[in-house]
């Protein structure tokens, strides 16, 4: 698959991301996808290290149990063949605390045949821990 492909799947998980259809992003991974936050502790419950698609459907359950998204807004994108990193904006409100976070996030992508073989996510994870906290 070309740079200008991969980009394309990238923003249709984005795209299925923000009308909250899960099913749609499962089928833009490998059976065998590796799938992690990159965060330190266990701050919030989609931390960690997700192998396959069950634990990626659990990764954006949790998510949804846990916080309300705010705004989730790509802002740039950089490719090399079978990578792909993007620069977000987002923000959060946790549901139990009412507390809001506005940041960057980072995400990588690395694509095998067209589809997602391994996804990393990076966060403030301080300041995510501060609104779960409450």
């Amino acid at each position: 698959m070309s740079a200008d492909d991969n980009v394309a799947t990238v923003k249709g998980i984005y795209d299925a991301f923000g009308s909250g259809d899960v099913q749609a992003i499962l089928d833009q991974l490998t059976d065998d996808v590796d799938w992690a936050a990159v965060a330190e502790g266990d701050a919030a419950p989609w931390y960690g290290q997700k192998k396959g698609k069950d634990e990626v459907a659990g990764f954006f359950e949790s998510l949804g149990e846990t916080v309300d998204v705010l705004n989730f807004e790509p802002e740039s994108f950089a490719t090399s063949d079978d990578e792909v990193m993007v620069k977000l904006s987002f923000s959060m409100k946790a549901k139990q605390s009412g507390l809001e976070l506005s940041t960057t996030l980072m995400h990588y992508w690395h694509l095998r045949d067209g589809k997602v073989d391994v996804y990393r996510g990076t966060e403030d994870t301080a300041e995510t821990q501060r609104i779960l906290a409450g």
